[in-house]
């Protein structure tokens, strides 16, 4: 199937539509945003099913790991905030050692290894957050532009469908749905996503720009 863009090439437009969401993600650990870490804090009334690599320390979890875990997590958010994702990512590892379902220990991590282009430990770390956490749209975006990192075009669609339904008055999600349609050559949902997102935030140059390139 003929490019719908001959102007550029398509390593030209996956740099186009990837840099703005990897480095609007990567701003969330280190210069702070919107997005709620404490929101990602596992809901004990649910019965979840939680990540296979979590279920096997279920039991080496004890109330003083979880402790200890959430103090490594504070430090290493401060850390990221700092620029420091070196000593963060450390402290990440050990919030995480301790406790396997501390959620915002994950999605921190995760978030450095996005921003490290290590999308293949950011999905598996994305994955374990929104295990722990269904429904909430920061896992769920943040997986979603590491698989758009790595192609995966189709699992980036569905997670940003599934974020888009979860918070429909998110700028950032419609901008991502866009792209992810876009590439999937589905120029329809891509304008509809591209004009929600203008709709939310007008000065969004990126849906603005998908938009013009899509006709819509």
């Amino acid at each position: 199937m003929a490019s719908p863009f001959p102007e550029r090439s398509m390593a030209q437009l996956r740099r186009i539509w990837r840099q703005p969401l990897a480095l609007g993600l990567m701003g969330i650990a280190l210069c702070g945003c919107s997005f709620d870490l404490g929101s990602l804090m596992p809901e004990k009334d649910k019965p979840q099913e939680a990540p296979k690599a979590a279920a096997a320390a279920e039991s080496a979890v004890s109330a003083g790991n979880v402790t200890e875990a959430q103090a490594h997590t504070a430090k290493a958010q401060a850390l990221a905030k700092s620029g420091e994702t070196a000593a963060a990512l450390d402290e990440f590892n050990r919030a995480v050692g301790l406790d396997p379902y501390n959620a915002q220990a994950l999605y921190g991590r995760a978030l450095i290894y996005q921003g490290n282009n290590e999308h293949d430990f950011a999905v598996a770390d994305f994955s374990a957050a929104n295990g722990l956490n269904p429904q909430k749209v920061e896992p769920l975006l943040g997986r979603a532009t590491s698989y758009l990192a790595l192609g995966k075009i189709k699992e980036a669609a569905a997670d940003l469908d599934e974020a888009s339904e979860a918070d429909p008055h998110n700028a950032q999600v419609w901008t991502a749905r866009g792209q992810a349609y876009e590439r999937l050559g589905d120029k329809a949902k891509a304008a509809a996503s591209y004009n929600k997102a203008v709709a939310l935030r007008p000065r969004d140059d990126a849906a603005r720009s998908g938009l013009a390139r899509v006709g819509g």
